[in-house]
Order: structure tokens, then C-alpha cells, then sequence
């Protein structure tokens, strides 16, 4: 029957051009790439027939499949990971619990001039790229957040990992920024925040020691004085994912243009 190759079809191009736009986001986009552009001269070397090429390079292929699950590993199991936690009711009522404990903490502490630094993990895993953190591995709350960034708190220098709803690591180093067009004004923990939403997808929310200033680094772009309204907001855009993927879109592109005067691009 006719429909059931257009069927088979439809579902592989859905499922190859999810797992594209997977790895694209992540750190092994770049060796995806590499095996394209080698797949592209192999074409090349039978077309012409180069047989020492074409034969060398089949040798390659022959061990590819195991040199795949070896490179992309990491990738493999955060998309098996992603799989076992599609958007839920229950788990956007946890991020949307969530959202709240980091709005309500970063006013308090905003409020004090208390400084902080929270990265909200998403599919990128951020324990390979922060130094020197100390698990904690508790329940994310307003109370125990602002009791790591107190000062007199042995934990307090350094940044937060949340995941989900829970704080599972404090103390972290984040990898600095190295783009030299940044205001000079811009301390240690910008600097991190920034450098920490270059190399991945976290979501980073600051609160400025020296001013109390709320704001927020994403995709290596700083967005300084956001009121707590405005933080919710972003952070409701961002992290809860839903099907309506456009109105999203259309949310954050609004957003971002209110936002435009007090990004740090």
C-alpha cells in the first residue's frame, strides 16, 4: 500500500531533523559536521573513482558506528533523557514552581545587596564545565537559596546549578567570557554568567553585589535591570517548554524587544 512508505518516510524525516536540531545545540554539532563533510568525499571518490581514497575511507566508515557512540555519547543520553521527560502538565507546574523560588529569592536578595549567581540547567550538562562545586542535592527554595549566598556562608563565593527543582550543586566556578568589547564595569560574576551562556543553554540569573541590579545571561547575550515582573517573564518564555512553539516564539521576540535597551550584547 502506498500510504505506508509515505508514513515510514514522514516519521524518519521528523525523527532525523529533531535529532539535527538536537545536536546542533549541543557541543558535538561540530563532529556531526566533520562526518558529513567525510560522507561528501567519499561521494566525491566513487564519483571519480579514486580508489586509494574510496578505500580508506570505507575503512573509516567501517569503525564509525562504534567512534559515534564513543564522540557523541553524551549527546546520546541527554536525547534519551529529553525522550523520558516530553512536556507534562506535572513537570511545567514544576518549572513554573520553580521560576517562582528564583524570582522570589533574587528580590530578597536584591533587596540587601546580596550578590548571586544561579545557572538553570537544561540539556546542555553543566557539571563538566564548572570548577569546584560542592553537591548539594536539595529541594530549590527561596530559604536555601538565600541562605548558600549569604556572606558569611562558607559556599557563598561561586555560582548554583539547579536542575529541575532541586539545587545540585554550590560553590561552582563558571568559565569567564573572553570577548574583550565588554564594559569595564562588568564584574567577575557577569563575566561568568556570560561566559557560562556561550557554551551552553543554560539560563543564568544574577543579582549584582555592589547595586542589587537583577539580571539574567542568555546564549552569551547579558540583559542588565530587570524588575522581578519582567525576570518572571523571561524565565516563563525560556525554560516552559509547550507545544505552542510559535506563540512562544512571538512571546520571546515581544520580550526581547522590550528588553533591547538593557541587553550587554
Amino acid at each position: 500500500m502506498l500510504w505506508r512508505p509515505l508514513v515510514e518516510v514522514t516519521i524518519l524525516a521528523i525523527g532525523i531533523y529533531y535529532v539535527l536540531m538536537f545536536v546542533r545545540r549541543t557541543h558535538g554539532w561540530g563532529v556531526l559536521i566533520g562526518f558529513l563533510v567525510l560522507l561528501g568525499m567519499l561521494a566525491v571518490t566513487a564519483l571519480l573513482d579514486l580508489t586509494v581514497l574510496k578505500w580508506m575511507l570505507l575503512q573509516f566508515f567501517g569503525f564509525s558506528a562504534y567512534a559515534i557512540l564513543i564522540l557523541f555519547h553524551p549527546e546520546i543520553r541527554r536525547l534519551l533523557a529529553r525522550l523520558g521527560n516530553l512536556p507534562s502538565f506535572a513537570r511545567i507546574r514544576e518549572l513554573r514552581e520553580t521560576i517562582e523560588v528564583i524570582v522570589q529569592s533574587v528580590d530578597r536578595l536584591s533587596n540587601v545587596k546580596i550578590g548571586a549567581l544561579m545557572a538553570i540547567e537544561q540539556n546542555h550538562d553543566l557539571s563538566q564545565l564548572v570548577e569546584l562545586g560542592v553537591p548539594v542535592d536539595c529541594e530549590a527554595t527561596p530559604e536555601m537559596l538565600e541562605t548558600i549566598f549569604f556572606p558569611n556562608n562558607a559556599i557563598h563565593d561561586g555560582g548554583v546549578i539547579i536542575q529541575g527543582d532541586r539545587i545540585a550543586h554550590a560553590a561552582c566556578i563558571f568559565p569567564l567570557t573572553r570577548r574583550q568589547d565588554l564594559q569595564k564595569s562588568l564584574g567577575t560574576r557577569h563575566r561568568a554568567a556570560i561566559g557560562l551562556s556561550e557554551e551552553t543553554d543554560a539560563v543564568v540569573v544574577l543579582v549584582s553585589e555592589e547595586t542589587g541590579m537583577i539580571s539574567y545571561a542568555h546564549q552569551g547575550k547579558l540583559v542588565r535591570g530587570l524588575s522581578c515582573e519582567e525576570l518572571r517573564s523571561v524565565l516563563s518564555t525560556l525554560l516552559v517548554k509547550t507545544s505552542q512553539s510559535d506563540k512562544r516564539a512571538a512571546r520571546q521576540a515581544a520580550l526581547e524587544r522590550r528588553l533591547e535597551k538593557k541587553t550587554v550584547s
